[in-house]
């Protein structure tokens, strides 16, 4: 079995390639996390994301815990062949481990010298239900 695919993505010096996860329908941005190629495999074999965490140095399989699990609909690479969109369904519509759809839940407001972020989205789940 041959994954040129594979080769085509523009892997970074430590075999990642960062990934956004958006909704299908809204669109939305849940979330941003990177993928090695074995995560990108694993993604592609069972229909749901896959990622590699660099701080635990493991794949992640999204929802493994929480079991906010994200269906893969569609997997696009972009122009730069550096980058890849995964457009899914979020189980639970909780994407972030704060309990929120959407992990970019902080707007920026004001100006240069007056700026703050704001929070903008609501818990949907209490983490600490969440995480046991």
């Amino acid at each position: 079995m041959t994954q040129d695919w594979l080769d085509k993505v523009s892997w970074d010096a430590q075999g990642l390639v960062p990934v956004i996860a958006q909704e299908v329908g809204s669109n939305d941005v849940l979330m941003f996390a990177w993928m090695n190629r074995e995560a990108l495999v694993r993604t592609v074999e069972i229909g749901e994301a896959v990622y590699y965490s660099r701080s635990r140095k493991r794949l992640w399989h999204k929802g493994e815990e929480s079991g906010h699990v994200q269906k893969v609909h569609e997997i696009r690479l972009d122009c730069d062949e550096d980058v890849v969109l995964l457009k899914v369904t979020q189980n639970d519509g909780i994407a972030c481990h704060t309990g929120r759809h959407s992990c970019f839940f902080q707007k920026f407001e004001g100006s240069v010298d007056a700026g703050r972020w704001t929070t903008v989205e609501p818990v949907l789940k209490d983490p600490n239900k969440i995480y046991k």
